[in-house]
């Protein structure tokens, strides 16, 4: 069929810890690749400097998995944009056509993973039975706030909030009041009915039994996906192949651990097989799980020991952080996601006791040995 490709997995002798099983090998752009049987991997481009995201497209049978009728759960839906929307449209003009979709599944509230997820609803569903939307309560509720208001990354209480972190220069700061409207361009609407999923939860998807595993840190209550006859896992964002998982303290939450959160929820994924293989949101399927937990958990460590360095040198913002934490020139997109993963490092620290913080003479926060 036109637009599918099934490969082989590659073959090694003496693989290393991290193995990526297909290579290089990844769907084209309005391609499906069969990874395993009723498992089907599609990728779809993305406007940022993060340019693509994995989907992935599952043989069902209805919204239950317990009817006749084959259909698909999709795994996560892409930004709202006319690319990946026409992506959509020419997968189930050829390789999905055969099926309608009965299920919408979305780990977490992400632009890039809910963004679609009512468009995909109200197009490919079967007539008169329109697919349902699954997902933890968390994220569905922080989906829908989003959607109304503004948090997280733009506007007046996110640029107070980067202020008070010791983010003042005025262009910068006007930019961020500005950005108003930045989840709902991304997010038109997020479906108002749907499905609780719940850590430990089973969901039946198919021929598989699915363990939803919660994870914290990178998104309230991100859901991965575990199918242990197979050793498969729908990892989303919580454990990525090459690139360190965002994890941010944002306006909402501005006092929280998202770090110590985020390393606890990998600690949690130690017990699956260390063969299982990852399914994640961005990068290549891989195996070598623990190798990766491990790597991320270093990581993290050695950063927060620069970020100690750092405070312990003198006092510092977490606007002062960044170069510390980012070797790289940062534009304004990127800035404010590096500002929300630096204030991460330091509440980690702070909640640890190795630092304390303390507002200065112009209300921003400092932190400095405990």
């Amino acid at each position: 069929m036109v637009g599918m490709t099934q490969l082989a997995p590659t073959v090694t002798a003496a693989p290393p810890a991290i193995t990526y099983p297909w290579g290089e090998a990844m769907p084209a752009t309005g391609e499906r690749l069969d990874l395993r049987r009723g498992l089907h991997w599609v990728r779809m481009p993305m406007p940022f400097a993060l340019n693509h995201i994995n989907l992935w497209v599952l043989d069902d049978h209805d919204a239950d998995g317990a009817g006749t009728q084959p259909t698909w759960t999709i795994v996560d839906a892409g930004v709202a944009t006319e690319t990946i929307r026409s992506a959509w449209q020419t997968l189930f003009a050829g390789p999905l056509a055969e099926r309608p979709l009965s299920r919408m599944l979305v780990t977490h509230m992400h632009p890039d993973h809910v963004g679609n997820a009512q468009w995909l609803i109200d197009h490919f569903s079967a007539p008169q039975q329109p697919a349902r939307l699954w997902m933890s309560a968390t994220d569905h509720f922080a989906a829908q706030l989003a959607c109304q208001s503004t948090t997280g990354f733009g506007g007046e209480r996110a640029a107070a909030f980067f202020m008070s972190h010791g983010l003042r220069q005025p262009d910068d700061v006007a930019k961020i009041r500005a950005r108003t409207g930045y989840f709902s361009s991304l997010v038109p609407e997020v479906p108002h009915a749907y499905r609780r999923l719940m850590d430990g939860m089973t969901v039946h998807i198919g021929e598989r039994d699915w363990q939803c595993m919660a994870g914290h840190g990178h998104s309230p209550e991100h859901i991965a996906l575990f199918n242990e006859r197979d050793g498969l896992l729908i990892s989303g964002d919580m454990l990525l192949p090459k690139i360190s998982t965002n994890v941010s303290v944002l306006d909402l939450e501005p006092e929280a651990d998202a770090l110590g959160l985020f390393l606890a929820s990998l600690d949690r994924m130690r017990a699956l097989p260390d063969d299982t293989l990852a399914l994640p949101s961005h990068g290549l399927p891989f195996t070598g799980i623990h190798t990766r937990i491990q790597q991320l958990h270093d990581h993290h460590a050695e950063r927060l020991d620069e970020v100690l360095a750092a405070c312990a040198a003198k006092p510092s913002s977490a606007a002062e952080m960044l170069p510390v934490l980012f070797k790289r020139q940062l534009d304004l997109h990127q800035t404010t996601f590096a500002m929300g993963e630096s204030v991460a490092h330091l509440n980690h620290l702070w909640h640890q006791g190795a630092l304390k913080r303390e507002i200065d003479g112009e209300g921003v926060w400092r932190f400095s040995p405990g």
